[in-house]
């Protein structure tokens, strides 16, 4: 009885969604935004610690360390997550950082967790809620540790960590209302924040999630500032790979690009609307936006895009069609010596 009542609120909850989603719901705040001259906050985002033998999702403990004092040498503040939310709105007069940390691996708890602690440095831990008390996962006891030390805070990780953005809208509405459920019952409370697994979204999620939690994190890269939106918030992700001091230093010095609208607002994309039609429109105050220069895979190959420039409207032309599954392209901007860099992401379909 219980399953099928709270498979009928699902179908309902879906059917009164798709009817909201034929208006414009962020209209008023498109329409309200302004040129901040924010300087911002920087999320860095991390899986796996000393675990060496997945290096697209790991960071060795000693690089993290670097990391960490570099921050600190640098004079930048880590940024409590429980102010993030509260604060989102307000101009940063200095850049924050903030840390957080996905898919709550077993190795977090045992390396990364020690070091956060001891040094006394905020993040945010997203957990999907399937695989909590798994082999290489956290179990719900350490979970509710890191809950409870009011040093980092939990996040909303969707249930099965799977591609949700393959799964039938009810499906996915399934997936998140089970995890919400789990964390009423572990917690006591539904996480406010929430990344997206894979950072991939289409619109009809990124609609859903804007009406159930208070932020939401994708995986593409960029500098958050206030008129960022709040449900497609980049992160610069650190591994291996692209953790290495020297770009870490270009990374974390970075300064936001910021810009009025981005177009498409659908990242869901199929052979219809490949490569899509992308449009930045940017404030009038922002200077320089001639120089701005854009790179992406397309094709398959990193490579510099073109860019036309109308007014404060950036056109980028993509030369070929994206290729499953990730669709990326980064743009940056030397302002006067000031780097500002913002990214965006494309899920293509098979």
């Amino acid at each position: 009885m219980k399953k099928i009542f709270f498979f009928a609120a699902s179908i309902i909850s879906l059917f009164i969604l798709q009817l909201s989603f034929l208006n414009n719901s962020n209209s008023e705040e498109k329409n309200s935004k302004s040129f901040s001259d924010d300087s911002g906050v920087l999320s860095l985002m991390y899986h796996r610690f000393n675990e060496n033998k997945y290096p697209s999702t790991n960071i060795r403990m000693n690089i993290f360390d670097k990391q960490m004092q570099m921050i600190k040498n640098l004079g930048y503040e880590f940024y409590d997550p429980k102010l993030f939310e509260k604060e989102f709105n307000e101009i940063k007069k200095s850049k924050r950082i903030l840390i957080t940390i996905d898919d709550g691996f077993q190795s977090f708890y045992e390396e990364a967790w020690p070091y956060l602690r001891e040094n006394n440095i905020p993040f945010i831990l997203f957990v999907s809620t399937e695989p909590i008390g798994k082999k290489g996962y956290m179990s719900w006891s350490q979970i509710l540790e890191i809950e409870r030390s009011k040093l980092g805070i939990i996040g909303h990780h969707s249930h099965t960590h799977e591609y949700l953005i393959d799964m039938k809208n009810e499906d996915f509405i399934n997936d998140i209302e089970t995890a919400s459920k789990i964390f009423k019952e572990k917690l006591g409370y539904v996480p406010s924040i929430f990344s997206y697994p894979f950072g991939e979204y289409s619109k009809f999620m990124k609609n859903y999630i804007s009406r159930k939690f208070n932020i939401g994190f994708g995986q593409h890269s960029g500098v958050i500032d206030l008129n960022k939106d709040k449900y497609e918030l980049p992160r610069f992700p650190i591994n291996e790979k692209y953790g290495d001091l020297k770009r870490f230093k270009s990374v974390i010095n970075y300064a936001p690009l910021e810009y009025h609208t981005l177009y498409p607002e659908e990242k869901k994309i199929n052979d219809q609307n490949n490569p899509p039609e992308l449009t930045i429109k940017f404030f009038k105050e922002q200077k320089n936006i001639n120089n701005i220069t854009c790179f992406s895979n397309d094709g398959g190959n990193w490579k510099k895009t073109n860019l036309n420039f109308k007014d404060n409207n950036m056109e980028v032309k993509f030369d070929e069609k994206f290729l499953p599954r990730r669709g990326r392209i980064n743009c940056s901007l030397n302002d006067n010596g000031n780097w500002r860099w913002f990214g965006t992401q494309f899920t293509i379909k098979n």
